[in-house]
């Protein structure tokens, strides 16, 4: 039986590719914080093929055990590690204060880099393996009012296209996932200096929210394809097509707030 552990399963993104890959017949094992939330999305899944681990991303030790309990059910197998915890925050940088700052770099890239350390002797043991990492289309171009979190997500970004050539020789494919805006909770994080969240500003800026269940999909395909990032959502395709071909025009616009 195939297996994929996954941090930041207690909603969104997260519950949404356990029930995916579930529904497909693999043991799935749900990392978080939120021991509630990690409850919800277990009770949507079989039973006897999932198991729940309170997880704190930034916590080495913690990692090492999680997945060891886990491949300890899975008889050792990790076809797929989902890095996918992470956090918002939204304002101007000049405003945010140190303990935001640790924090977001914490969680959206210590985080993913401790997982994919922790992870890679089980995906080298599994043949066919899979690391798959949530980025952003804010790791497409930095986005203002972002710049906290679109800097994480490039580490993201960078860290999955290092992995990808160095780990090729193992056996282990290292994919990431670049959405646009999805409608999870994330986007309730406030805007640091505002009365105002992340969806407020999506919905005032008239961009589309993608599906969690549009991710979950492509995160399916992801695993089973060949593309190394998968750029997901409308707002994330014409994001990497200005990047590509109207780059001016894109710093131009991020200038003037427009995106």
């Amino acid at each position: 039986m195939q297996a994929i552990f996954i941090t930041g399963g207690a909603s969104g993104i997260g519950r949404a590719v356990a029930g995916y890959f579930a529904a497909r017949g693999w043991r799935v094992g749900l990392a978080d914080v939120d021991a509630t939330g990690l409850k919800a999305t277990a009770a949507t899944l079989p039973a006897d093929r999932t198991a729940t681990y309170l997880l704190d991303v930034r916590d080495q030790d913690a990692w090492e055990s999680a997945l060891a309990a886990f491949a300890a059910l899975s008889g050792g197998r990790l076809d797929v590690m989902f890095n996918n915890a992470g956090i918002g925050q939204g304002g101007a940088f000049g405003e945010l204060d140190r303990a935001a700052i640790d924090r977001v770099i914490d969680i959206n890239f210590r985080g993913v880099a401790y997982g994919a350390r922790a992870a890679y002797p089980y995906l080298k043991a599994t043949p066919g393996s899979c690391l798959l990492n949530t980025a952003s289309a804010s790791a497409i171009y930095g986005s203002a009012g972002l710049a906290l979190y679109s800097a994480t997500k490039f580490a993201v970004r960078g860290l999955t296209e290092a992995l990808d050539g160095e780990w090729a020789a193992d056996g282990i494919k290292v994919r990431d996932l670049m959405p646009g805006f999805v409608d999870t909770a994330i986007l309730d994080t406030g805007i640091s200096g505002t009365n105002r969240t992340a969806r407020d500003a999506v919905v005032d800026a008239g961009l589309e929210f993608t599906p969690v269940e549009t991710v979950a999909q492509a995160a399916w395909d992801a695993v089973h394809g060949e593309g190394l990032h998968a750029v997901i959502g409308k707002t994330a395709r014409r994001l990497s097509f200005a990047a590509r071909w109207m780059p001016g025009r894109l710093r131009k616009m991020m200038r003037r707030g427009m995106i």
